[in-house]
């Protein structure tokens, strides 16, 4: 499937960010027994890696505008096209020398994304979507799973809300959920999730309190896949609440259900 000049522009600013975070994500050993301690590496890691985005981005398309994880928003001349940008997705992974995170940026239009990129950059795995065209990992299209049992099923998730009243909810959740016989792996980087539900490895994904940077892409990859994805509780837009449950059709009923049970 050939790539529209967008997807091949967010695919090169991707994979330039991603050469210099595998560089960086080496030194991550070697700083996790000093007294300084990873976590200020990081932060630089991760603002270099948005600054290579925003550079390669903004010189293929210097009108559009920016919704950016570290440096928020820039505005551009044309008000309805922008790019919403996580450079680096899953930092405590990073941080503890875990190799499962990713660059995640989207294209949207009028607040719709229309193009979507997940790269890993330690598999050197692209995953990539246009509205309309269909959903790939690399050059292999992309399809969800077709369990619709949830005792059959593996499902990701992400972590708890911090405060008490989200904690308690989300462990009712975890509760309810296994209670069926679901497996469940919480892996740490939401935008890889997606794509993961997308490529049909986990069968769904669901997690509360994520920002648009974390979701945009991933969104469009489920959906184009041939997936559902809806706010949490069924209410709502999960690209706007951050609240998001992503399935095949089969089983996203089922599992809807069963989280709003729980509360």
């Amino acid at each position: 499937m050939r790539r529209s000049p967008e997807v091949n522009v967010m695919v090169r600013a991707a994979q330039r960010a991603a050469r210099g975070l595998v560089r960086d994500f080496g030194e991550v050993e070697n700083l996790q027994v000093s007294e300084k301690g990873p976590g200020e590496f990081v932060s630089v890691a991760d603002r270099q890696a948005e600054r290579s985005i925003f550079e390669e981005l903004e010189r293929a398309r210097p009108r559009f505008g920016f919704l950016m994880e570290e440096s928020g928003v820039h505005e551009g001349s044309d008000t309805s096209n922008r790019w919403v940008v996580d450079p680096l997705d899953g930092t405590d992974n990073f941080l503890h020398g875990i190799p499962h995170f990713c660059v995640s940026i989207s294209l949207e239009r009028d607040g719709e994304p229309i193009a979507g990129v997940v790269h890993n950059p330690i598999t050197d795995d692209t995953y990539w979507a246009e509205r309309g065209i269909g959903a790939y990992g690399n050059h292999s299209r992309l399809r969800v799973s077709s369990r619709r049992r949830p005792e059959r099923c593996l499902l990701a998730s992400g972590n708890a809300e911090r405060d008490e009243r989200g904690g308690a909810r989300y462990l009712g959740q975890m509760k309810a959920v296994l209670a069926r016989g679901a497996r469940v792996r919480r892996f740490g980087a939401a935008a890889l999730d997606l794509a993961y539900v997308a490529a049909g490895r986990c069968d769904g994904f669901w997690e509360c309190g994520l920002r648009r940077w974390d979701v945009s892409a991933g969104i469009l990859l489920v959906r184009e896949a041939g997936g559902m994805v809806s706010d949490l509780f069924g209410q709502g837009r999960a690209i706007d609440t951050g609240n998001i449950l992503a399935t095949n059709d089969g089983l996203h009923d089922p599992l809807l259900g069963l989280l709003a049970s729980a509360g």
